[in-house]
């Protein structure tokens, strides 16, 4: 079943939990939203309500993917480059789908609805994000048309030992 897309979508405390019960469902799969497993409910809410505050302030929008039983299924925050000079494209943050969706090309479904809303923003050309490498997260943001534009090699520390990539990624508008 595929899922619903909203942009925008009233922020109510039934939509909040949804969004903390995915986040902290992703990253205690493993998934590479700013967490390493394991992780609470509340170990997350302090990045949540950042995301929140962005919203409030008109910095960043919320897209949400909804299953068929109305449960936050998907998000991905866009949030506005406020550099003068840099004001032509956006960032996406925080991309995820809950693991029970996962392989079901809902990523796909949820990149595509991105960059239709990134399309609608006044004078966006591109929409730029980054991810941890190791992970196979390039191929899959390249497979939906994003092109590899930077690597810090190192720079993610995910455990002692374990450091990954920060990898960019861009997908031109145009």
């Amino acid at each position: 079943m595929p899922l619903t897309f909203t942009l925008d979508p009233a922020v109510t405390p039934a939509l909040r939990d949804g969004i903390l019960d995915l986040w902290t469902d992703v990253s205690n799969a493993g998934g590479s939203v700013g967490f390493v497993p394991p992780v609470t409910r509340e170990d997350v809410r302090p990045e949540l309500v950042k995301h929140m505050v962005a919203m409030a302030e008109g910095r960043t929008r919320l897209l949400t993917g909804h299953d068929g039983t109305g449960r936050v299924a998907a998000t991905a925050f866009l949030t506005s480059n406020t550099h003068r000079l840099m004001g032509h494209w956006l960032w996406l943050y925080t991309v995820m789908v809950h693991p029970e969706h996962q392989g079901r090309g809902h990523g796909r479904d949820l990149l595509a609805a991105a960059a239709d809303a990134a399309r609608s923003f006044d004078g966006i050309e591109a929409v730029r994000l980054t991810c941890r490498g190791g992970l196979g997260l390039e191929r899959f943001y390249a497979s939906c048309g994003y092109k590899e534009v930077g690597r810090v090699p190192g720079a993610i520390r995910v455990a002692p030992g374990d450091d990954r990539d920060d990898v960019t990624m861009l997908l031109p508008l145009l």
